[in-house]
């Protein structure tokens, strides 16, 4: 299949950059002014974003940052307006159509576990609401000393729905968790790292992106066919038992381990050279 051409599939998004180079796929929250809030046209252009590379195999592994100060401040106000002139009418199509809406909301973070390549978030400042449910959903985090994360929707009058209370249990310990949506406070970087939210923090935002950087080249020059069922296992076995987990493994590997890349990481090492590997294939033909 022929792949599209980057300038129209992956430009033209009014909240995203994108960008890829060796590799990775570099998508940038741009709407620094607004402190990189939610509005509604960012819910439908992540997950394009995200789908675009994954569907056409356009890189191996995502990074996700953003400009200025603060990586988000979370749900734009114009959203929750929204949906507020949407709560009237009759009450059983009204509640239907907002849980249509919800799980609308949720399948934008969604594409970010769903996609086959790994997905690293690097983030400065507030890291607010809605930034927390995005951000629970990539494989790794890092951020700078200025970094805070706050359950902000507890302050607002709402429960987080959108992954922050069904992913953040599976990355730090039940009781913070807890603490965190009951009071809604800000949790610094120092208490990040320490409790395994993130996996390093860094002085700046300059020199977190050049080690984000180089942990993704380094995921990059390894068969995407092997880091793909990383990924695949790790978030199984998160939703399944240790056996059921391990007969899936057993499954996946009748079919997908084969000798090619495994002969070249062999012939590689050997040779003392990075190892070359064919892309993913694209999802469609």
């Amino acid at each position: 299949m022929t792949r599209p051409n980057l300038e129209q599939a992956l430009t033209g998004f009014s909240t995203l950059k994108v960008s890829i180079e060796n590799n990775i796929a570099h998508i940038v929250l741009c709407r620094p002014k607004e402190l990189n809030s939610m509005n509604d046209a960012f819910w439908k252009e992540l997950p394009e974003a995200a789908r675009l590379i994954d569907e056409y195999a356009l890189a191996r592994v995502i990074v996700v940052s953003s400009q200025g100060k603060h990586f988000s401040a979370g749900m734009d106000l114009s959203v929750f307006a929204n949906m507020g002139a949407s709560y009237q009418g009759e009450p059983a199509r009204r509640a239907e159509s907002a849980r249509r809406m919800v799980l609308a909301l949720q399948d934008a973070f969604n594409a970010l576990e769903e996609v086959r390549m790994p997905v690293l978030a690097a983030l400065q400042g507030g890291v607010i609401g809605g930034a927390v449910d995005m951000v629970s959903a990539c494989d790794m985090r890092y951020c700078t000393e200025d970094a805070f994360f706050c359950i902000k929707e507890t302050e607002i009058g709402l429960t987080a729905d959108v992954g922050t209370l069904q992913r953040l249990p599976h990355l730090i310990s039940q009781g913070l968790v807890r603490e965190l949506a009951y009071t809604g406070r800000n949790m610094g970087s120092a208490e990040a790292k320490a409790c395994g939210l993130v996996n390093a923090v860094f002085s700046d935002q300059e020199e977190m992106l050049a080690s984000v950087m180089k942990i993704a080249q380094s995921i990059a020059q390894h068969s995407p066919m092997a880091v793909a069922g990383c990924k695949e296992m790790i978030n199984y076995t998160r939703d399944h038992s240790v056996a059921d987990s391990l007969n899936y493994m057993a499954t996946w590997q009748s079919g997908m381990l084969q000798m090619p890349d495994i002969m070249e990481a062999m012939t590689a090492s050997k040779e003392k050279r990075v190892p070359k590997y064919d892309d993913l294939n694209p999802k469609t033909k």
